[in-house]
């Protein structure tokens, strides 16, 4: 009977937030000084981490295309030339397939991998995964052929799927819904900041002459090398603010208390089959999928096949990775300044949102319809705006992360947001016909625009979506004792009636 009893009571306590038996479930004070000293430590400890860790997904992806210049391309078959045609034609779909099959394998680990972070030691999880990544990127320099650089491909992105869904989780579990904005916007900038350090490594792997390994091969290895570090590092992340081991006790519980008025939890191990059923049926979450789908083609096509399409206004390989230096700038930049006034300005987000599509769909348009002369400047230019899509993409994360409760909801949506981006990312490539080259690629440009149009379109709908359940939320009475008790229930945003939507 007291074994029954005990069970119970686990259950009961299991199915609550973590940081109901440190806090409970009445509000407490807690001194402003030593509440400003946690932030800074949680600052300091993960978000230097974790623009690394990012960062290294980013350039992992984005290396294939310099790779491809220092002849990837021709040692494992990945084009294939026509003779049939006249002139003779080159058919880069098997690149295209090389491209789209790291998100394949990412689409099949999300999920899993997702929720594996929610039930088990984040620290031990994260860290064997990140290992198992970096030997499977240092393999790459192994490969022989293009059927190998396909298995190796799948598998990079399955383990590689742990990293953003990971961080979004960890960003939500740590930082109020206003403070979001600027986390998921630092970590995420490293699409840029790696777009510019990774450029610049493989110019520099661009001047190796000598060696028994090929250009391409190198590139991979420091990957992987960088990589197995980051790895050793993730073992020493604790699971929420609850078990912070790099804070003292009385820090650990201000970082806590400080997430009650939000209602937005820290972490529950608990998968529940009702918060999965809610995030399924949530219009919210498909907005959300929708937008990311459409706004991360862009860099499906750019991170995959930018140097090469830069390569045929007239610049040499080692030129068109030197373009990649703006792009990645701009995007840096972008991500931080949507992220920093998305912090300071209440109900700011979906306007920036779609006022970042706006220079994407300009620059497709000039690339397009600009002459595509020796070393003409337009089409770089273009190029070079098209780095607006990091804050649209920034933007999308935090909006979906900030407007979602409950653990299991939490981490649903952070798999659907990769998922979407998988969908973006496997599109994007195959947009690219070679064939349709002396037309400047027609197919990828417009339909880059159109799906643009979808991500303002939808983003829009949205935000009348989360205004409209706002008002239905703000029309209820409301209880100072209730709402304190609710904040650590593992509750969902639509079953706590205290949960308010920001947009």
């Amino acid at each position: 009977m007291g074994e029954a009893v005990a069970n119970n009571q686990h259950e009961a306590s299991s199915a609550k937030d973590e940081a109901v038996a440190m806090v409970g479930e009445v509000q407490h004070t807690i001194d402003p000084v030593v509440l400003a000293r946690a932030i800074r430590k949680i600052d300091w400890f993960l978000m230097p981490a974790m623009i690394c860790g990012y960062g290294l997904v980013y350039y992992d992806k984005a290396i294939l295309g310099s790779a491809a210049l220092f002849g990837m391309t021709t040692d494992l078959h990945l084009s294939v030339v026509d003779s049939s045609t006249v002139p003779p034609t080159v058919d880069t779909r098997r690149l295209s397939w090389a491209t789209s099959l790291f998100y394949f394998g990412m689409l099949g680990g999300l999920y899993p991998m997702t929720f594996a972070l929610q039930r088990f030691d984040i620290g031990r999880i994260l860290g064997a995964v990140v290992i198992l990544w970096a030997t499977i990127c240092m393999l790459t320099a192994a490969v022989t052929s293009w059927q190998g650089l396909y298995v190796q491909r799948f598998f990079l992105g399955f383990v590689e799927s742990i990293i953003p869904t990971g961080f979004m989780c960890i960003v939500s579990s740590y930082y109020t819904q206003s403070e979001q904005s600027l986390r998921q916007s630092w970590w995420f900038s490293s699409t840029g900041l790696f777009t510019i350090i990774g450029g610049a490594l493989n110019y520099g792997f661009a001047q190796i002459t000598g060696g028994g390994l090929k250009r391409w091969q190198y590139i991979y290895l420091l990957a992987g090398s960088l990589t197995f570090l980051f790895g050793l590092f993730c073992f020493a992340l604790p699971n929420s603010p609850v078990s912070a081991w790099f804070l003292t006790k009385e820090e650990r519980f201000a970082a806590v208390e400080r997430l009650r008025h939000g209602q937005t939890g820290v972490r529950c191990t608990k998968l529940k089959a009702s918060q999965l059923k809610e995030a399924v049926l949530d219009v919210k979450v498909w907005l959300i999928f929708l937008m990311m789908a459409s706004a991360y083609t862009v860099n499906g096509a750019v991170s995959g096949f930018g140097p090469l399409i830069v390569s045929t206004f007239g610049w040499d390989s080692l030129h068109s990775i030197l373009f990649q230096f703006p792009l990645g700038g701009l995007c840096f930049i972008v991500i931080l300044a949507t992220g920093y006034i998305g912090s300071k300005v209440n109900n700011v987000r979906i306007i920036m949102l779609v006022l970042t599509c706006l220079p994407v769909i300009a620059g497709c348009a000039i690339i397009w319809k600009s002459t595509w002369s020796f070393h003409a400047a337009a089409p770089v230019v273009g190029y070079s705006i098209t780095g607006f899509f990091g804050g649209t993409v920034s933007l999308i994360i935090t909006v979906g992360m900030s407007n979602v409760a409950g653990h299991t909801k939490k981490s649903f949506m952070a798999a659907t947001i990769f998922v979407a981006y998988c969908v973006g990312n496997i599109v994007g490539p195959q947009l690219v016909w070679s064939q349709t080259k002396n037309r400047h690629y027609p197919a990828l440009w417009l339909g880059l625009i159109i799906c643009y149009i979808i991500c303002i379109l939808s983003s829009i709908t949205l935000y009348f979506v989360l205004r409209a359940e706002n008002k239905k939320k703000m029309a209820l009475p409301e209880d100072e004792a209730e709402r304190s008790k609710l904040a650590f229930q593992d509750l969902t945003d639509k079953e706590n009636p205290y949960f308010r939507y920001v947009y």
